[in-house]
């Protein structure tokens, strides 16, 4: 069985997928993925999302804001009161990305801090976003104790050095359907070294669905074809691949009540 652990389900556009939430949660279950972590990036839609996806036990919620939300400026009090409620099992996405958006790096910090230092208090673990913010990422996550927390680099896409950091303080790695793209041969050679039991997979759909569905709007069930492509690249059978991440799903994110 896989999980996926990193997708938006409040974010796919139905219409266009000629799909309802119902369809998508029950073609992921026929692929075999018994779990799914819908995270949050704006605290103020994050009550809607959560009603969204409430009927469902086989998913779960983060809380938090995303690094390129910094119009929506995070209040401290604001998150910590969300993140203390029982069903959230995880602090963000949250994290820095400079790609995207330099000219907001000291409230990114700022949110970045704020999210680190909420999950300490609530003990839940991070879920880090980081995209050409390499050390300002690691440097924020060491002097503010991420390690306390832990959590997961969210769809990676960095350096080995960066990994291999991350992961020295205790975080996984999780990789997603970019690493099936033609161009991402770094990438590949990262995940090559990546110890399984550091390792996570996901969609982050609705965006990034791998090949063969590149073009297509991303879905958990899509989750199977990046744990295949990582299997073959790790030379090792897709059901071991899916087992392990499995496993280091449920040991992050702990409180995640895992099926029988």
């Amino acid at each position: 069985m896989f999980v996926d652990s990193h997708c938006h389900l409040d974010l796919l556009e139905f219409d266009k997928l000629g799909l309802s939430l119902e369809q998508v949660i029950a073609q992921a279950t026929a692929e075999k993925i018994e779990h799914m972590l819908c995270v949050s990036v704006s605290l103020n839609k994050f009550e809607q999302m959560a009603k969204q996806v409430a009927a469902y036990p086989m998913v779960s919620i983060s809380c938090g804001e995303h690094p390129l939300h910094q119009h929506d400026k995070v209040d401290p009090q604001q998150l910590l009161t969300l993140c203390q409620r029982q069903d959230v099992v995880a602090v963000g996405e949250t994290g820095l990305d400079y790609f995207y958006s330099v000219e907001t790096k000291a409230s990114q910090q700022a949110a970045f801090v704020s999210h680190i230092e909420v999950a300490k208090q609530v003990n839940k673990p991070l879920i880090i976003h980081t995209r050409e913010a390499r050390q300002d990422t690691l440097n924020l996550m060491r002097s503010h104790k991420a390690e306390n927390a832990g959590g997961v680099l969210h769809c990676f896409t960095e350096s080995w050095d960066m990994a291999k950091a991350a992961m020295d303080m205790g975080f996984y790695i999780s990789i997603s359907g970019i690493m099936t793209f033609k161009n991402a041969t770094e990438l590949r050679d990262v995940v090559k070294k990546i110890p399984l039991d550091r390792l996570l997979i996901e969609t982050d759909a609705p965006y990034l669905a791998p090949v063969p569905f590149r073009g297509k709007t991303n879905q958990p069930a899509y989750v199977s074809a990046v744990a295949k492509a990582i299997a073959e690249l790790k030379g090792i059978a897709t059901e071991e691949l899916a087992a392990v991440t499995t496993n280091n799903f449920y040991q992050l994110f702990a409180a995640v009540n895992k099926p029988n």
